[in-house]
């Protein structure tokens, strides 16, 4: 059911719509300017190497920055590794085979190396997600700052929250709504699939009984690219794989949306969805202003800040317990 209808719906979208509101305030732009004021261009320079050996660094980068916001809000608890005290939602079944950890590493180290124990991964999850999508032609965004990183995971959270590749628009939109996130965000942020790869296990339901709003030359193509196995990949977008465009929005009209809860965005009859799928494809400048605003949006949903969680030294780890009387330990815990 679509939870707009639910009479709890309307004080619990305040609710957070509040909370978002607040966390707005709480993060700034300029929280690096003085302790690590090369900080965009440090995670560029990492994200732009990764780049030239893996078409797909970007697009792993903004998956793991939408996984980590949609459980518990921007904390990077989804980096985090099963360890003692510590179950992991990469074993989650949405994060099952999510990849980047290397990238994050990679960026963890030289921001480390330039602003040692300053930077939260939370906040390299939202600045690389920035930087992916300016290196692939996308628009950039002004990132608020300022967030710190959980010294916990929430599997089950994982498990419940993350949006399924096989779900109907209601169900999309009862995920998106309960952080705050309205149909204009649903559609603006699911336009990340103008880039990355997606594994066939995700899509190949749509062959075995033929999928009505999936183009009959394009599932013929899909199923030659998914003989190889479940775990072969196919482009999310057709047309222009590496680039961040609008073609995402015109694959839709198409009906070569490569997932069922794609295409489901311009294929439910009557939604509010199929007129934003439209104006993104007619309007590239419509599709990036609104992406740039979603992306701040979901990136502000209830982070960690203040003296709430870290700044993780690796950001696979929690940091061992340090004294709190400590100045060291005040700096980073």
């Amino acid at each position: 059911m679509d939870s707009s209808n639910s009479p709890l719906f309307f004080p619990l979208f305040c609710l957070l719509g509040f909370l978002v509101g607040h966390s707005l305030a709480q993060l700034n732009p300029s929280f690096y300017a003085k302790t690590c004021p090369n900080l965009p261009n440090i995670v560029n320079a990492v994200v732009a190497k990764a780049l030239q050996t893996d078409a797909r660094a970007g697009a792993k980068l903004i998956r793991l920055h939408f996984h980590d916001c949609f459980v518990d809000g921007c904390d990077a608890s989804v980096l985090l590794e099963n360890a003692p005290g510590i179950d992991s939602e990469l074993d989650a079944p949405g994060n099952q085979g999510i990849q980047g950890l290397n990238i994050v590493d990679d960026i963890k180290s030289a921001v480390e190396k330039a602003c040692p124990r300053t930077v939260s991964c939370a906040d390299i999850l939202a600045i690389a997600s920035k930087e992916s999508v300016v290196l692939a032609g996308g628009p950039s965004w002004v990132v608020p700052l300022g967030r710190r990183d959980s010294r916990t995971a929430n599997k089950e959270g994982a498990t419940n929250n993350l949006a399924s590749p096989f779900e109907d628009l209601n169900a999309l939109k009862a995920k998106f709504g309960a952080f705050g996130l309205n149909s204009t965000d649903l559609v603006a942020l699911s336009g990340a699939h103008t880039f990355g790869r997606s594994r066939c296990a995700f899509f190949s339901q749509r062959f075995d009984t033929p999928d009505p709003t999936l183009d009959p030359a394009y599932r013929e193509q899909l199923k030659r690219i998914c003989s190889s196995g479940s775990e072969t990949r196919a482009n999310f977008d057709p047309t222009t794989p590496d680039t961040f465009d609008k073609n995402y929005y015109t694959n839709l009209q198409g009906l070569r949306g490569l997932l069922e809860s794609d295409q489901v965005l311009f294929s439910t009859s009557g939604a509010d969805t199929v007129g934003i799928v439209n104006r993104f494809a007619k309007k590239q400048g419509e599709f990036f202003k609104s992406f740039g605003q979603s992306m701040i949006k979901m990136g502000n949903i209830t982070p960690l800040t203040g003296n709430k969680g870290e700044i993780r030294l690796n950001c696979r780890r929690v940091n061992p317990r340090r004294p709190r009387s400590t100045d060291e330990g005040r700096d980073f815990m």
